[in-house]
């Protein structure tokens, strides 16, 4: 009967903590789907404040910035149904909510999965708390600024090769750019989950260095589905990244547990 009590608690304990996040999620997401951002400058830096405006909201000023910066020239964006625009604004609104949400979505996560873990599990928990969003952010930023860019240029020179005038649906694209955001803000995370798994002594930290063959081919195999073409090129500006990332993580590991070692010999 205690069992069924406990599962019920901690069901309850999860939905609570479920509606905390979709709470939080909503309010980003209801404020970037109906305010437009305006500038202004103050003592001569420039900020920007919100007005009601549910047309040219923050997410069509998001969208508009990454056709400007993302789209190679020449290449038309297009929407080729009604409401498709409104439904691109929809993804990226909610890719907002989610970036910005993220220290509470953590938050929640560690405090539900608190009272499972041991109290050395509990501080890397904390410890990787902070450094997780970063690299999310990092993740997307480089991806952003770096991949996107290259690869997108680099599939359009195929149609302009050949002579052809390339329309880009509006829909498909704002799905690939997010596809590739998410992909590396989840990617850049390696070293961390590297790092959590050791501390926690679920591996030893020789196991990353042993099964790197093995990494390497996963991520190689990883790049290779997640891009669209098959030219084998676009692949390597995700896979040379992961596997920096591993190769980082497991030095880090491997110097923190030689520190470790040294500390308890003297």
């Amino acid at each position: 009967m205690s069992s069924i009590e406990d599962i019920n608690k901690h069901l309850e304990e999860l939905r609570k903590r479920f509606v905390r996040i979709i709470i939080v999620l909503g309010i980003i997401f209801a404020f970037v789907i109906s305010c437009h951002l305006y500038p202004i400058e103050i003592l001569g830096v420039q900020l920007y404040y919100p007005e009601i405006d549910p047309v040219n909201n923050i997410a069509a000023q998001i969208t508009t910035h990454m056709k400007n910066n993302l789209v190679p020239q020449g290449v038309q964006l297009i929407q080729t149904e009604p409401g498709q625009a409104f439904f691109a604004q929809i993804y990226v609104a909610a890719l907002v909510a989610i970036v910005v949400g993220m220290p509470m979505i953590i938050k929640e996560a560690v405090g539900f999965i608190k009272p499972a873990l041991k109290e050395q599990e509990i501080k890397i928990t904390r410890s990787i708390a902070l450094p997780a969003l970063g690299l999310f952010v990092t993740g997307c930023i480089f991806s952003y600024f770096l991949v996107i860019p290259f690869m997108l240029e680099f599939l359009y020179k195929y149609g302009d090769a050949s002579g052809l005038i390339t329309f880009l649906n509006i829909m498909d694209f704002i799905a690939f750019v997010l596809q590739y955001l998410l992909a590396f803000g989840i990617s850049f995370q390696i070293p961390l989950i590297m790092y959590a798994l050791t501390m926690a002594e679920i591996v030893d930290s020789k196991f990353w260095r042993k099964n790197a063959r093995y990494a390497i081919l996963a991520i190689v195999v990883f790049g290779a589905i997640v891009t669209p073409d098959g030219s084998g090129v676009t692949m390597w500006f995700i896979a040379v990244p992961m596997m920096a990332l591993y190769f980082g993580g497991m030095v880090i590991i491997e110097r923190k547990k030689s520190k470790k070692d040294l500390n308890l010999k003297t």
